[in-house]
């Protein structure tokens, strides 16, 4: 298998290796037939030819010797044996074929007491054979067969004709051998030529399939190559066109889809250019006038008991929206400088368990408030990874809030886990869950699931996309699992040491209780139970049954592949 490995790589690659072979395949195939009828047709036609000369020559013989045994009247007559050895001689010395190694022989098997003669001295047993025989003399029919025989140290092909001679005593057999020697050497030449001729056709035609194979596939691969190198990002890159054939208007067409993908990329780099510009530069605008705002509605919040009711509800409200108004700013400059790639890492060795506790402490009251405990899960021992804790914070904060806000008043479950590569984080809801579908939008800024649902956090929307900019960053993974009624899931993985490649997670993404609820049942529809693992900005389907990741770890296995949203899109 390892030596044909480059053969079947070669040819599943190479469009010109396959047209010339199978051409070859195709012409051999072609070429041979016509050349096994041609060579079998002249054979035919070579024998046919020489069994009529010995036909002719045959009958004339059986003429001579029947004058000359019709003088006996009783096979018991003491001059018939000299008669028949005679003839023989006779039929051979005036037989133009005898140069050529014919023989001649008179036999008489119905008649014991003569004995064959045969006008050469060769072992004709093998040459006449039993079936012979018995058609000529047997039943008294002119007959013929091909025989091979070794005659002089030589295997010889010979063509031996049987037929009865009228006597007045009855009747004797007549055969004559005739070698075909000729035939055969004139046979072999003709299969010889045609088999040279036919050997040189092929390749002249696998030479021509070869040369017109070149001069089409060269412009394709030409054309791979150059849209290689756009894909690449070189948008410069064009074909030569020479000619005006198919194959340069294919060259023109080609190029002028390059010259206007690149107008379209460079327009759409430079509106995405302007726009994250825009942004930034409006984020950083509002800074100033929001600061006087924010003083002004301090300055009211705070002496908001002395005013009428109505009054002190408004300043009330007032401090409650520009707390929203500044979180969007201080996002959306995050969101900035993640597009302009401007985001860095400050990794350190940090202990995870602190981070999630205060997570968890921070958001302890918002709980309260709706009715949901947020329940932990962590190990005794501390958990150290080489991570940004101000950015896995925020990932922490963004997921338990997220769950609070959408537990429906059950509790909240923060699993930590690690492993000697990675670490993971779960925070699991049994809220509402996520619709079929919904684990793929959910990491898209501004999508809500419910848009008519009232906000508790106040949340700006861009939270889990801030997340996972952050998981990125990490070279980690942020994965959501949910199923409608069933609550969902979302698991953060990070490598414990900065830089390295993730390939499995310590905690699976699919909640053991759902996996061992349905791992018993038929396969799932694949809208039934679903998930998404994101990794930066890149989204794919997770298992979408929950055979798929088993109660032990079958869903920590893997990693996110593929390319999801835009940088455009984000947040649940």
């Amino acid at each position: 298998m390892q030596v044909s490995a480059p053969g079947r790589r070669a040819w599943r690659r190479s469009l010109h290796l396959r047209v010339v072979t199978l051409t070859l395949v195709a012409s051999s195939l072609l070429v041979g037939g016509f050349g096994w009828f041609i060579a079998g047709r002249s054979t035919t036609i070579l024998l046919d030819r020489a069994e009529d000369e010995v036909r002719s020559q045959m009958q004339s013989k059986v003429d001579y010797a029947t004058k000359q045994l019709t003088v006996h009247r009783q096979v018991r007559d003491p001059k018939l044996p000299t008669t028949i050895n005679d003839t023989v001689t006779r039929l051979a010395d005036g037989d133009p074929a005898e140069s050529g190694g014919a023989i001649v022989s008179l036999r008489a098997d119905n008649f014991p007491d003569l004995k064959p003669v045969t006008s050469a001295k060769v072992d004709t047993t093998s040459l006449i054979t039993r079936e012979l025989v018995h058609d000529v003399a047997g039943e008294g029919l002119v007959a013929q067969q091909i025989r091979t025989a070794e005659v002089g140290g030589v295997q010889t092909k010979y063509l031996v004709y049987g037929s009865p001679v009228p006597a007045s005593f009855g009747h004797v057999e007549l055969y004559y051998l005739v070698p075909l020697t000729t035939e055969d050497r004139a046979a072999n030449q003709i299969r010889t030529t045609v088999l040279v001729t036919g050997i040189a056709l092929v390749m002249l035609l696998g030479i021509v399939a070869g040369l017109v194979t070149r001069m089409v596939v060269t412009p394709v691969r030409v054309a791979a190559r150059t849209a290689q190198r756009l894909s690449a990002g070189l948008l410069d890159q064009r074909m030569k066109v020479d000619g005006e054939d198919d194959l340069a208007l294919l060259a023109a067409s080609f190029n002028q889809m390059a010259a206007n993908l690149q107008r379209q990329i460079v327009r759409l780099e430079e509106m995405s250019r302007l726009q994250r510009r825009f942004t930034s530069d409006v984020s950083h605008e509002l800074r100033t006038p929001l600061t006087t705002v924010r003083m002004a509605a301090d300055l009211l919040f705070a002496q908001r008991d002395e005013f009428e009711p109505a009054v002190a509800r408004s300043a009330e409200l007032l401090q409650a929206e520009l707390d929203r108004f500044e979180s969007l700013l201080t996002d959306l400059l995050e969101i900035s400088r993640f597009d302009a790639g401007f985001a860095a890492l400050d990794a350190e060795h940090t202990d995870l368990v602190p981070i999630v506790e205060r997570v968890a402490e921070r958001l302890a009251g918002l709980g309260e408030r709706v009715g949901v405990t947020i329940e932990l899960r962590l190990p005794d021992t501390p958990v150290i990874a080489e991570v940004d804790p101000r950015r896995v914070e925020r990932i922490l904060r963004n997921l338990v809030g997220n769950a609070v806000e959408h537990g429906e008043g059950k509790p909240v479950e923060v699993t930590l886990a690690t492993d000697e590569a990675a670490v993971a984080v779960t925070v699991r809801d049994h809220g509402v869950g996520l619709k079929p579908g919904e684990e793929r939008l959910v990491f898209n800024r501004f999508w809500r699931a419910d848009p008519s649902r009232a906000r508790q956090t106040g949340g700006t929307g861009l939270g889990l996309s801030i997340s996972v900019e952050d998981a990125r960053l990490h070279g980690g993974w942020l994965e959501a699992w949910g199923e409608p009624g069933g609550g969902a899931q979302f698991r953060l993985t990070l490598p414990v040491r900065s830089g390295d490649r993730l390939v499995a997670a310590p905690l699976p993404l699919i909640p053991r209780d759902r996996a061992v609820d349905e791992l018993p049942a038929a396969p799932a529809p694949a809208a039934s139970v679903t998930g998404a693992i994101v990794t930066g900005a890149a989204v794919t389907a997770a298992p979408s049954s929950a055979a798929a990741e088993s109660a032990g770890d079958a869903g920590a296995r893997g990693g996110p592949a593929g390319t999801g949203p835009a940088p455009a899109e984000v947040g649940r």
